[in-house]
């Protein structure tokens, strides 16, 4: 019998209380394929599904787990997919399916998503940087995040930044994306009180090392208030900003 069904089933036969079948929920909700292991239970711990990262994995192995995850969470959300992928997606998943071709992404839910305004800006140096921004903004949109963007306004032109004064100090939460030197987060961050999650990219000359020297320089910024996900990780920078929203906004 499934393990799932046991549980409901030592509920029903009052073997167990509701607060005991709750947990012992959370601790089972798991799914085993031959290729990979869905935690199911990730909804209970993070309040939003399992993500897929697709990038290394088949057509047919990305449909079927996000298949799996979306019956049982009623969403999914895929990241790191190539236009084959997505546009196999499109042709053998749910109709619903929201896909962002800039961000390589993919989302679908059961149910309508409302943007909510928490003053979100996301700001990128180049016009190479625009997918992973593209993946911030996507996966706040996934979780209900409005946001704005600013991009291209690399502080090799300062001016770029200067002359967007009043839409930086406005924000609340300010997500930079960068690669080469990577210092737009420590000016931004010198410009403004709010908090600022620095995304490197691997947009870069030889000695940017695919986004290792973006990635310490944001590392080694003397301006307070910064905090740095790992290299082409706009998904991260994302979710991050919507678990600050989340602790600050708990109804949310």
């Amino acid at each position: 019998m499934d393990p799932i069904k046991k549980i409901l089933k030592k509920f029903d036969d009052k073997e167990i209380t509701s607060e005991e079948a709750e947990e012992m929920l959370k601790k089972n909700l798991s799914e085993s394929l031959s290729y990979a292991t869905i935690d199911h239970s990730r909804t209970y711990f993070k309040n939003f599904p399992e993500v897929i990262y697709a990038d290394q994995k088949t057509n047919e192995q990305v449909a079927d787990l996000a298949t799996k995850i979306y019956e049982k969470s009623s969403k999914v959300l895929i990241t790191k997919a190539s236009k084959e992928k997505l546009k196999y997606l499109k042709e053998n998943f749910s109709k619903n399916i929201n896909i962002n071709d800039v961000a390589g992404m993919a989302f679908a839910s059961k149910e309508k998503i409302s943007l909510q305004d928490h003053k979100v800006l996301v700001i990128c140096a180049g016009t190479t940087d625009i997918p992973i921004a593209e993946e911030a903004i996507f996966t706040l949109a996934c979780l209900g995040i409005d946001s704005e963007k600013l991009y291209d306004v690399g502080i090799a032109g300062l001016s770029r930044v200067i002359h967007n004064l009043d839409i930086i100090r406005s924000a609340k939460i300010i997500i930079t994306v960068a690669g080469m030197e990577g210092a737009l987060p420590s000016v931004i961050s010198g410009l403004t009180p709010s908090p600022v999650i620095a995304v490197p990219t691997s947009i870069g000359y030889g000695s940017n090392i695919n986004g290792l020297s973006a990635l310490l320089t944001m590392l080694n910024s003397c301006s307070p208030g910064i905090g740095v996900v790992n290299i082409d990780n706009g998904f991260g920078a994302g979710f991050l900003a919507w678990t600050f929203i989340n602790s600050f906004n708990p109804a949310q």
